[in-house]
């Protein structure tokens, strides 16, 4: 990674805005937050900057209150649960932006915190407007990005603000980056992903650009439907892409002639219904019964798929391999969870509900990395530019600079 971090400036007695990724799962009921992971995983880098001197101004969103204030997506649970886990008071501001914000950003200390509302209550921050980027620019003199979640959104928090400050990386997102870009582009061989999900039009474009550097590539989830279809399958009544047959056939195609082993399920489970009151069976996929839905991978399928991966050295795996969201449907993906977990070798888990289903078996800390961006780290095993990553290093609008000294 070739971007500054948080250590290449000086930080002391300078107010920090640092935008996080706060969008943390809660209970409907309640309100309360039901997996912290995103909050504790920016830590290292709060912890840091107080420890340096800096006054610290965070910023996120939560939900998608479509620029509106929605009293169940305020930040207030976030704020507490950080101050919890820092042993220190965290303020909460009454919005993102305004004089009132400004005048609790002027009132910090070295090594106080503020937590900013929600940032999509105003709709400028979806727009990338310039004017709420000043905004929240004028609330500080350095700007940290450490929300790896948001980082393929091109938001005023994310983008626009470092058009006005000087703009480092924290240090979850150098991780993130670092991690996942290694794997990448200097793989330690055998090189494997798998790749699940329900569809093949979200996954195309990782497929399209893991089969130019993997060696091996494990199809399962919904998606495998379509490739099973492609190879002539029935697959009953589980989901199909007619229009997206085509291309799974060309990367079933470019998979082979690239030598890269594509592997697709060899059973799977069915169940009449996708409800957790079901019935369901193992079957071959040759034998799916034509009013029965493909639900999850089947046993023999994981144990091929395991004889795959206790070869390798590298492993990327984005998409859960069955209906996760129904107990009895989730068991492949958590016999490749916990397979993984006891591979001697380098294993990513990809953001978003495979990220989930590590947390859920808890064997988040038998990996090597679980990514905290869904969507990002979509977009960036695409091989595509974080628009919140490719804002250029220490990037300064000198009139603005000068109203904070």
């Amino acid at each position: 990674m070739n971007r500054k971090t948080v250590k290449d400036i000086d930080v002391s007695g300078k107010r920090v805005l640092v935008r996080v990724d706060f969008n943390v799962p809660q209970d409907e009921a309640t309100g309360e937050i039901t997996d912290d992971t995103r909050i504790r995983s920016v830590l290292p880098t709060i912890n840091y900057l107080i420890g340096n001197g800096a006054k610290v101004i965070l910023c996120s969103h939560l939900g998608r209150p479509k620029g509106k204030a929605v009293d169940k997506l305020r930040l207030t649970p976030v704020a507490e649960r950080l101050s919890h886990l820092m042993g220190l008071k965290v303020e909460m501001a009454t919005d993102c932006i305004g004089p009132e914000v400004e005048k609790a950003a002027a009132r910090l200390g070295e090594g106080d915190i503020l937590l900013l509302e929600n940032l999509r209550f105003h709709p400028e921050e979806e727009q990338n407007d310039p004017g709420f980027a000043q905004a929240l620019a004028q609330l500080a003199d350095v700007y940290v990005n450490d929300a790896f979640g948001t980082a393929h959104r091109t938001h005023a928090s994310t983008v626009g603000v470092a058009s006005y400050l000087p703009a480092v990386a924290g240090f979850l997102m150098e991780k993130e980056i670092d991690i996942m870009g290694r794997a990448l582009d200097e793989p330690v061989r055998p090189f494997t992903t798998i790749i699940g999900g329900a569809k093949v039009s979200d996954k195309l474009a990782i497929i399209e650009n893991i089969v130019e550097k993997a060696d091996s590539l494990l199809i399962g989830g919904g998606m495998a439907s379509t490739f099973l279809k492609a190879e002539g399958y029935e697959v009953g009544r589980s989901l199909v892409e007619e229009d997206w047959l085509d291309s799974a056939r060309k990367m079933l195609q470019k998979a082979k002639k690239n030598a890269v082993r594509l592997l697709l399920p060899i059973d799977v489970i069915v169940a009449e219904t996708v409800d957790g009151n079901a019935l369901w069976k193992a079957v071959p996929v040759a034998e799916v019964p034509s009013q029965w839905h493909i639900v999850d991978i089947g046993p023999k399928t994981v144990a091929l798929f395991e004889d795959e991966l206790k070869r390798s050295k590298t492993v990327i795996w984005n998409g859960p391999m069955g209906v996760i969201e129904i107990p009895q449907f989730s068991e492949g993906t958590s016999a490749i969870i916990r397979f993984l977990s006891h591979l001697d070798a380098t294993t990513i888990i990809g953001g978003g509900s495979t990220a989930e289903a590590v947390e859920k078996v808890g064997l988040v800390d038998k990996h090597t990395h679980v990514s905290t961006g869904g969507g990002a780290s979509l977009k960036f095993l695409e091989g595509k530019t974080l628009p919140g990553v490719a804002v250029p290093d220490l990037r300064v609008l000198h009139a603005v600079l000068l109203q904070h000294r």
